[in-house]
């Protein structure tokens, strides 16, 4: 392996275990702080079923986790990706719309030149 490449897969193991250790701390701070219940279904989840249970970040930043944890909310896996699936529906049609860009069909202007005549000008 060059010594690039593994400075790279260094890199990379690095950040994955950055990135656990991140969500473990605060996935554990929140587990203590709400109900193990998925806050859109409903659904209760304990036991092994419990690792079903994910943390969501309502303004979408990882890196924000208050320790009140105002910033969370526990939703299941199902509910999870369809939060995250919404926002990107969201951004699909938030783009232009089909024949936004196009001129208009009519080029007639039936009150071009209407100002010069009100005001007495030929």
């Amino acid at each position: 392996m060059t010594s690039k490449k593994r400075n790279a897969a260094d890199a990379f193991a690095e950040a994955r275990a950055e990135q656990e250790r991140r969500e473990k701390s605060y996935r554990e701070r929140a587990l203590k702080i709400y109900p193990w219940v998925c806050g859109r279904c409903g659904r209760e989840f304990s036991g092994k079923k419990l690792r079903e249970l994910t943390v969501h970040h309502r303004d979408h930043n990882h890196d924000n986790n208050p320790p009140d944890g105002s910033n969370w909310e526990l939703l299941c896996l199902y509910c999870h990706e369809n939060e995250h699936s919404r926002d990107l529906e969201a951004e699909w049609y938030d783009g232009p719309t089909p024949g936004s860009g196009q001129k208009p069909f009519s080029t007639h202007q039936p009150f071009a030149g209407l100002d010069k005549l009100l005001k007495g000008g030929k």
